[in-house]
């Protein structure tokens, strides 16, 4: 005999927050629950979106937040986009983390929350490492094809704002030389921070939202202080969400908040459309393409802020392959690949892993060679983990911005143009205390 549940009143503030979503609206369909890649987890049997919203509007509010499945929910707007009641269920999730205690939180996500906010990245890299990297990193991208390239570091009235990822900053450094390339070929007056250059935001992924707020304060400050026209929205699906999420708080407070900013694709396709860049699609020939449609960078940001990115990517792959297929399903109904709300660098690898069981069906029953993605915890779950778990259908993966960098045609710069190059980049680094001839 199982036991009677009888409802529990809720604190008044989680009452009133709840109660913007209407749970007692749910007709427990289970349309949510068969459409969540997290459904059927081993070691979570007896868990899934049905029941976890039922809890709630019984009141048994401790069970939830006390339990790992909101930081298994990667936030994918799956079962939201399909709910028939529009509840809006990342949400609700998102609170649900927001209510645990910042030292209970999982895995290192609160740890790297707290060193952005107090050194600017979420992986504490000291500002000396940080400009040498760029630098070195930079000669080398001038020596190979690009002379008269440099990074340039805090630079005023730029026509681009660009924030780096702590993960390629850290390990993969190559990484950073597609984007880095692109604005060589387009001859892009751009600009990084020399603080507070992080782009991913593990504020959004704890359900911290007043560090959310904050950081995309420290982004909209130093679009004015540098007077910067436009900031590209960071790749990672949870940076431009959160970004988007805290810049709307900050606009709220301040209409002198508002600033420019454009996605990647929008400003990709800019570059491609206008001339500024040229592609040679023949350096791909051979191989298959397919596109991994990111959940923030789709579904949720279209429920959210009215625009999701799915025919863009796929036009700007087709200018570079002969060949692309898509995967099924697709777009807005495309599955998770299991890295997100902080999944990738979080603990439950096998969890995460589980839930790309279906993106990785869709590669392989696709038949293409390559797959094509653009946010950072994506790529790092479908090149590093999905094929550590399912290892029988090879692919390759690379970044949107990596392929338009591998397939560009270079204008050279004229000798005028690399002379000036050269000579912003060795007085930026002298003037940042950088030595061009030191060796690590």
């Amino acid at each position: 005999m199982q036991d009677v549940v009888l409802p529990k009143k809720l604190p008044d503030p989680i009452k009133e927050h709840l109660s913007k979503f209407d749970l007692n609206a749910c007709l427990t369909c289970g349309t949510c629950t068969n459409g969540c890649p997290a459904t059927g987890t081993p070691g979570m049997e007896g868990w899934d979106i049905r029941k976890v919203l039922r809890m709630l509007a019984l009141g048994m509010l401790d069970e939830v937040v006390e339990s790992k499945f909101p930081w298994v929910c990667t936030g994918c707007g799956r079962c939201a986009f399909a709910c028939p009641m529009g509840i809006d269920i990342p949400y609700v999730m998102l609170h649900m983390k927001h209510l645990r205690p910042r030292e209970d939180v999982p895995g290192v996500l609160h740890k790297g929350a707290e060193h952005n906010l107090k050194v600017g990245n979420n992986m504490a890299i000291p500002q000396e490492d940080y400009f040498f990297l760029l630098s070195d990193l930079g000669q080398e991208i001038a020596e190979e094809d690009s002379p008269g390239f440099y990074v340039p570091v805090d630079k005023d009235d730029a026509d681009i704002l660009f924030f780096p990822n702590s993960k390629e900053v850290f390990a993969d450094n190559d990484d950073m030389k597609w984007w880095w390339k692109i604005f060589y070929a387009a001859r892009e007056s751009w600009t990084v921070p020399s603080t507070n250059w992080e782009s991913v935001d593990w504020g959004l992924f704890t359900g911290n939202y007043e560090y959310t707020k904050i950081f995309a304060q420290r982004k909209i400050d130093f679009m004015k202080k540098h007077r910067v026209k436009q900031m590209i929205m960071p790749d990672c699906g949870g940076g431009s969400y959160g970004c988007r999420l805290g810049m709307k708080e900050c606009l709220q407070e301040s209409p002198e908040n508002e600033i420019d900013f454009i996605y990647l694709y929008d400003y990709l396709i800019e570059l491609i459309k206008s001339g500024r860049i040229k592609i040679d699609k023949s350096v791909n020939a051979g191989k298959v393409f397919t596109w991994h449609d990111s959940c923030k960078h789709g579904r949720e940001l279209e429920r959210h802020f009215g625009k999701g990115y799915y025919e863009e990517p796929r036009w700007i792959i087709e200018q570079c392959v002969d060949e692309f297929v898509d995967m099924q399903p697709n777009r807005a109904n495309a599955f998770c690949c299991g890295a997100g709300g902080g999944m990738w660098p979080g603990p439950y690898e096998d969890e995460a892993a589980f839930q790309g069981r279906m993106k990785y069906e869709g590669i392989k029953n696709s038949g293409a060679n390559v797959l094509v993605v653009a946010c950072s915890n994506c790529n790092d779950q479908l090149k590093k983990r999905v094929p550590k778990y399912y290892p029988d259908y090879p692919y390759e993966v690379k970044y949107i911005w990596e392929l338009i960098a591998d397939s560009l045609i270079l204008q050279p710069w004229t000798e005028e143009e690399i002379a000036k190059g050269e000579a912003e980049g060795k007085a930026q680094w002298e003037r940042l205390g950088v030595d061009l001839d030191q060796e690590w």
